[in-house]
């Protein structure tokens, strides 16, 4: 009975979502940021149904746009070298889903969701966004949501671990803490630590291009007020990875925003840097329990260079399945239960650990497909660099900027086994074709408003003259 009515609630899922495919994904981003919040508090007991939602209402949206929607207009895509890629790298992966090391292929289909099952939004992005005004809204509003999931993160920190929104996906206590101050690494409403981790860094990356971008008052001093509560969340998360992206990401931003519009620097310094320095005044003052807190775990942790570098050192992985590696999904921490629940064979043991996403990639898909999809990630990371370079418009310049640097820094960071980050790295993603889209049809915009007014003017000095 059970089963038949999950599988009614999915067939139910999928069909409200292929109702309205530009709905729907906008509806993804949403559900990327509560969707812990129904794991950990709303329905605990459905947990592992909940993780999977959002991948059923993408579902409906490619089901609507890729099958269903033909009298709609697509905006064509042009990249002959990244569409080679990604064939090939889907073809190795399929292969490797069939790799015998796996013990079935049910393992290798479920670790194919983690390569392939977002990219498609990568073609699907540019045609959902109409204008510069509509990109720019939707990113305001999803930044919003910061205020509310750094408010509890904030009551987090301050509250015992025992406390009941200080909890894992499934309602589990939470564990993580800062040794010796009885505080938690607060989680927000994500399930766990990586997930609101993430989102804060990827929130971080959108908010520096709409610090510069011209808004009302009232709306740069909400982001102001976004960036602090972020800052200061992000010392609560104890995560020194999060702190050093932010870190990277702001210096290089400033650079390269710098050196491509050096003329404009001081209306860029009034827009932006003050802003940041209030933020971190604000968050240094208000929240200085977790400025500490986060201090005294970065100085009594392990070296952190050490593990970064660590993390590029893939080659003694490559040993033990020479070319052949052990399959989609092999090092995905779910495995185990989806082995336990579908009683399937539990496969090759893999005799090394592994931490890294690099290392990951080179147990599951050998040297071959280690180079097909770092070598797509390359390809992306360059693609998002020359779009960046060539935009004329700010604030499409700067979200294209914003993409380059998150796809460079990260690439040695969790992907595949990330689900929060893989939807925001297709999207960022889309940028290489969705925003030159925008540009154009801004500039047309622009050309046809000016024409107008040429042909009023005439139009009315013949009058006059008459």
């Amino acid at each position: 009975m059970k089963i038949l009515i999950g599988l009614v609630a999915v067939v139910v899922i999928v069909y409200i979502s292929s109702l309205n495919w530009r709905r729907s994904i906008k509806a993804v981003f949403f559900l990327l940021v509560f969707e812990g919040a129904l794991r950990k508090w709303v329905l605990p007991q459905a947990s592992d149904m909940m993780y999977f939602l959002k991948d059923l209402v993408l579902i409906g949206a490619y089901l609507r746009y890729y099958a269903f929607s033909d009298s709609e207009r697509k905006v064509p895509i042009k990249s002959d070298w990244i569409k080679m890629l990604i064939f090939l790298v889907a073809g190795w992966c399929f292969f490797q889903a069939f790799n015998p090391s796996l013990g079935s292929p049910i393992v290798g289909f479920f670790g194919l969701r983690g390569y392939l099952f977002y990219i498609p939004l990568m073609w699907m992005t540019p045609n959902l966004f109409q204008s510069e005004e509509e990109l720019y809204k939707f990113l305001r509003f999803h930044l919003l949501l910061l205020i509310p999931v750094c408010l509890l993160g904030s009551a987090q920190f301050f509250s015992p671990a025992s406390s009941p929104i200080n909890v894992y996906a499934g309602g589990t206590e939470a564990t993580a803490g800062f040794s010796g101050t009885g505080k938690v690494r607060v989680t927000g409403t994500f399930s766990y630590l990586s997930g609101y981790s993430m989102y804060l860094a990827v929130c971080f990356a959108l908010l520096l291009p709409l610090l510069l971008n011209k808004q009302s008052h009232r709306w740069q001093w909400i982001s102001t007020v976004e960036i602090a509560l972020l800052i200061a969340n992000s010392f609560m998360t104890g995560a020194r990875g999060l702190v050093l992206f932010e870190v990277l990401f702001f210096g290089g931003y400033v650079s390269l925003i710098f050196l491509k519009q050096t003329s404009i620097i001081q209306s860029y310094f009034q827009r932006f840097t003050v802003p940041i320095i209030l933020s971190f005044i604000a968050a240094y003052t208000w929240f200085r329990p977790a400025f500490d807190a986060f201090m005294m775990r970065t100085t009594s942790s392990d070296n952190l260079s050490e593990r970064i570098l660590n993390s590029f050192n893939v080659t003694g992985y490559f040993q033990y399945k020479q070319l052949y590696g052990y399959g989609t999904g092999a090092t995905h921490q779910a495995v185990g239960a989806l082995r336990g629940v579908l009683n399937l064979p539990l496969g090759e043991l893999i005799p090394v650990g592994f931490e890294s996403e690099m290392g990951r990639i080179a147990l599951e898909l050998g040297p071959i497909g280690f180079i097909l999809w770092y070598g797509l990630r390359i390809v992306l990371i360059v693609t998002l660099g020359l779009v960046f370079w060539k935009l004329k418009r700010p604030f499409l310049r700067q979200l294209a900027l914003a993409a380059f640097l998150t796809h460079a820094i990260m690439l040695n960071g969790q992907l595949v086994v990330h689900h929060t980050f893989s939807v925001y790295y297709w999207f960022f993603a889309s940028f290489i074709f969705l925003l030159p889209r925008l540009e154009k049809i801004e500039n047309l915009h622009n050309y046809q408003k000016i024409l107008q007014q040429n042909v009023s003017a005439a139009y009315f000095n013949s009058s006059s003259h008459q």
